[in-house]
């Protein structure tokens, strides 16, 4: 029976990989950029949020990741101040609750907030701040977390897994490292992994989006990631045969024994050109393989996306019905950087329940 589009957003999500700066409500970007006086880029007719908002489709839909990533110079200098920062973040929580996220963790980069003098400390305040109004402006219909990101190109690793240990208990899940990986192996930031395992912090590492095995490896077996960003190229690891068999590499092995988390994102794949289309995204052979499959928006402005676009994708392209998406949604669940009691709590009292609703209303 296929799912409604209605059916869909109103079904239960989990978002592990979601950036707030690629997140950014594109009539924000027009308020902000005028407060602020930041030159937006030139776009066909007047400036208004519909044309800002095709002209970041439009320019991060071009098949590179380069090319995706400049496209974050005009939402990152609209986000120089605390108040900004705030309305950002708030703003965020209630289009993922408006969309049917009960859990996320939206990662930023506070390295990158701090032009106009905001200390770390005052950028994750900010934003935990928007987080906090958005939460209670929502009524408390979702949980979400923050994940601290160091920029790979930079030296900042440490100091940024110091912020993220330092804030764990007020608000913020985790750690991560993204950028351009070409050039820049994680293994540059071992010392900061090394310290957060030391600390007993959970972290996730973007691996194996534009490059290929050699990123998802070191990652893995020298970082110690307890999950992946992306992960899209394990499937460069995985031979399917003439016959229709399929052989694992050692490494796909591995991810999949272990159940190593893989943060799937299939539009911004596309569109990064780590994948040629949905239907042909490594999704689907990942998931019948029974891999740690998650779905996830990476950029919601940049990809045009949000999880009940990605999911209802997933719908049309593989067939995926309700315990499909059932079961990505309580993958990610289990993989977030939430305890144990809490994940459940979750799971238990808000995941399968609605889901269970919307069986009933499909066959009733």
């Amino acid at each position: 029976m296929t799912l409604s589009l209605e059916q869909i957003r109103r079904a239960p999500k989990v978002l592990l990989h979601d950036h707030l700066d690629g997140g950014l409500r594109p009539q924000s970007i027009v308020d902000l950029a005028a407060e602020t006086g930041h030159a937006l880029p030139a776009v066909e007719g007047p400036m208004t949020a519909e044309s800002l908002g095709r002209w970041f489709a439009e320019a991060a839909d071009s098949g590179s990741l380069e090319r995706y990533l400049e496209t974050f110079a005009h939402t990152v200098a609209v986000m120089q101040t605390a108040p900004a920062l705030t309305r950002v973040a708030r703003e965020c929580v209630e289009d993922l609750a408006a969309d049917g996220v009960v859990y996320a963790e939206v990662r930023y980069a506070p390295e990158q907030h701090v032009e106009e003098g905001l200390t770390l400390d005052e950028v994750v305040a900010a934003v935990q701040e928007g987080f906090e109004q958005g939460v209670a402006a929502t009524g408390g219909r979702i949980v979400v977390r923050q994940l601290l990101t160091a920029m790979r190109n930079r030296a900042r690793s440490m100091e940024i897994a110091e912020l993220a240990v330092a804030w764990r208990d007020r608000g913020v899940a985790g750690f991560d490292i993204a950028g351009a990986e070409a050039g820049y192996p994680p293994t540059r930031h071992l010392d900061a992994f090394e310290y957060l395992q030391r600390e007993n912090a959970h972290f996730t590492i973007h691996a194996g989006e534009a490059f290929g095995l050699p990123s998802i490896w070191q990652a893995i077996q020298w970082c110690g990631a307890d999950r992946l960003g992306h992960g899209v190229r394990i499937i460069d690891d995985i031979t399917v045969h003439d016959d229709g068999s399929v052989e694992l590499g050692r490494l796909a092995a591995y991810v999949r024994d272990k159940r190593i988390p893989l943060e799937l994102c299939p539009w911004s794949n596309v569109q990064t050109g780590a994948a040629p289309s949905i239907a042909e995204h490594p999704i689907g052979l990942l998931a019948d393989l029974r891999f740690r499959v998650t779905v996830n928006t990476d950029n919601r402005l940049m990809s045009h996306t949000s999880m009940t676009k990605e999911m209802a994708s997933l719908v049309e392209a593989f067939g995926y019905g309700l315990d499909d998406l059932r079961w990505v949604t309580i993958n990610a669940m289990k993989s977030a950087f939430l305890p144990f009691d809490e994940r459940l709590a979750i799971i238990d009292g808000t995941i399968k329940p609605g889901y269970a609703a919307l069986a009933e209303e499909l066959t009733g």
